[in-house]
C-alpha cells in the first residue's frame, strides 16, 4: 500500500531525527583514563628521631577542586574540566597520606595515627585553593595552592597561618603532561609546608 504525499511529508522529519540520533549514540561507555598524586622519587625519610607528634587533619578543597574531576583554565575566572581524564581520587583525599609522610621525611616529627595512645602536640589542618592546568600561555602551567594552620593542641591555639604556591610548566600541552607538572608542583609544596612546620612548631607549643 502506497501513503500518500501528505503523510510520506509528516513521516520524513521523524524519520531523520531517529536516524541521527541512531548515528550520534555513543557505541559503548568510554572509561575515563586515571591518575594519582604520587611525587616522591623514591628516596626514603630521615632517619633523625622524631621529637614531636603531630596531627594531620584531613584536608579540604574549595568548589572546584573537591572533586575527582581534573581542572583547567583557558582564561581567568572559568574553570573547565577534562572529560575523559581525572584523578582517581580527589585530591584533597589523596594528599593526606603524602601531607603525613613529608612531615616524617622532615625527621623531626611522627605523625598520629587514628588510634595510638600519643596524644599529639600539634595539629595540621590543611585547604587545597587550587590545583588546576593554565593554558592562558604556551607551554601550559600547572599551579597548585595550599592553606595551612598548625595549631597547638593543648591550648587550641594557632601556632601560625600560611599559604604555598608552585607553579610547574608541563611538560606537554595535554592532560598527561599536568599530572606530571602537578606531582613537581605537590612536592615542591609539600618540601616548603615541612620546614615551615618544624620552624614554627618544634618547641613552640605549650606542653
Amino acid at each position: 500500500m502506497r501513503l500518500p504525499l501528505s503523510k510520506l511529508a509528516l513521516f520524513a522529519p521523524l524519520a531523520l531525527v531517529v536516524a541521527g540520533c541512531t548515528l550520534l549514540a555513543p557505541v559503548g561507555s568510554v572509561q575515563p583514563s586515571l591518575f594519582a598524586l604520587a611525587p616522591w622519587d623514591g628516596s626514603v625519610p630521615s632517619g633523625d628521631a622524631a621529637v614531636q607528634s603531630i596531627a594531620v587533619a584531613p584536608p579540604v578543597a574549595r568548589p572546584g577542586f573537591d572533586g575527582p574531576r581534573m581542572a583547567y583554565v583557558t582564561r581567568p575566572y572559568e574553570i573547565q574540566f577534562f572529560a575523559r581524564h581525572q584523578w582517581v581520587d580527589p585530591p584533597a583525599r589523596m594528599l593526606a597520606p603524602l601531607l603525613a609522610e613529608a612531615l616524617e621525611r622532615a625527621g623531626r616529627f611522627h605523625a598520629t595515627q587514628a588510634g595510638e595512645s600519643i596524644v599529639p602536640a600539634l595539629r595540621l589542618e590543611t585547604e587545597i585553593v587550587a590545583l588546576q592546568q593554565e593554558f592562558t600561555a604556551r607551554p601550559s602551567q600547572v599551579r597548585f595552592t595550599l592553606r595551612a594552620w598548625l595549631v597547638d593542641l593543648p591550648q587550641g591555639r594557632v601556632l601560625a597561618t600560611s599559604t604555598f604556591e608552585a607553579v610547574e610548566t608541563a611538560t606537554s600541552d595535554d592532560p598527561y603532561g599536568g599530572v606530571v607538572a602537578a606531582n613537581r608542583a605537590v612536592a615542591r609544596v609539600l618540601a616548603e609546608l615541612s620546614s615551615w612546620c618544624v620552624e614554627h612548631g618544634i618547641g613552640r607549643t605549650s606542653g
